[in-house]
């Protein structure tokens, strides 16, 4: 079982490597990087590639580590018991699985993808430590033990909006995606946008990367956000010609795919007219 990557998603060697000595070390693959740059993707393509099964563990703010595990709905069983239900006499029927439940019966080897774990609170990795270290947990309700039939291949990924905890880290192989080279991006474009003509691709990534290099800068354009800008520059079937922009301005066409809010947009057009004075 080896990732090489998949005709829909472009691997560098050094992501190849990580994803395969995480699977070798059965240890969680901690993914980091800038948002866009297909963290969340990696893991469906990882599965895709193994001929594995995914379940998938989109984490938000309020999500709390015990919701991955299991959830006691005490709410059912208190109505239940008032309806007269005989079902209120084994607990077990208002046990709710969570998604490591789903992952740790599942009969074949299957891929568990946590996704911004960093979105939770600080505790939420350190709850999880030893459930992902010993792949079990216990069920206090019911007494049962629920282990891991086979060991999930485990991608968590994370958009460093918070500092994890240094027990959780020691527990993970860690990866950052850097942003792609010129030469990685235009093989990914390849494989979103075939055909794409050599000419304006490269007048696009050249106003591109102008972009994401520029001072003060609050958000740069991810590689989603250039796909997006792609699609819609073909859509409106625009030349590399109509691409290029007239003296004094500094923001591409339909930049609004590029760019993600006011004070970027603010940014290059202070740029222009001090380009515009200067010019004078």
């Amino acid at each position: 079982m080896q990732f090489q990557g998949t005709a829909h998603y472009v691997a560098p060697p050094e992501l190849a490597i990580a994803v395969n000595a995480a699977v070798t070390l059965e240890r969680p693959l901690l993914v980091k990087g800038e948002p866009g740059t297909g963290k969340t993707e990696l893991a469906r393509q990882v599965a895709a590639s193994l001929g594995l099964p995914i379940i998938e563990w989109h984490v938000k703010s309020t999500t709390k580590a015990q919701q991955g595990l299991y959830i006691y709905d005490a709410v059912s069983r208190l109505r239940d018991s008032q309806l007269g239900d005989e079902r209120v006499h084994d607990v077990a029927n208002y046990i709710r699985k969570g998604k490591l439940w789903q992952a740790f019966e599942a009969d074949q080897k299957i891929v568990l993808l946590i996704d911004e774990i960093d979105k939770a609170d600080i505790e939420f990795p350190n709850d999880l430590l030893q459930e992902l270290d010993r792949m079990e947990f216990h069920v206090y309700e019911t007494g049962q033990t629920v282990r891991a039939r086979q060991r999930p291949v485990v991608v968590i990924t994370s958009n460093n909006e918070k500092e994890l905890p240094d027990a959780f880290l020691r527990r993970c192989f860690f990866h950052y995606i850097r942003f792609p080279d010129p030469e990685t991006l235009r093989a990914i474009v390849a494989v979103h946008h075939p055909g794409l003509k050599t000419r304006l691709l490269d007048e696009a990534l050249t106003q591109f990367f102008e972009l994401r290099e520029a001072p003060g800068l609050k958000k740069k354009p991810s590689t989603s956000e250039l796909l997006d800008w792609l699609k819609l520059i073909l859509a409106e079937d625009l030349s590399p010609e109509d691409l290029r922009r007239d003296p004094g301005e500094m923001l591409p066409k339909l930049h609004g795919a590029l760019l993600k809010n006011e004070q970027d947009v603010a940014l290059f057009e202070k740029l222009a007219f001090m380009a515009r004075r200067q010019g004078r």
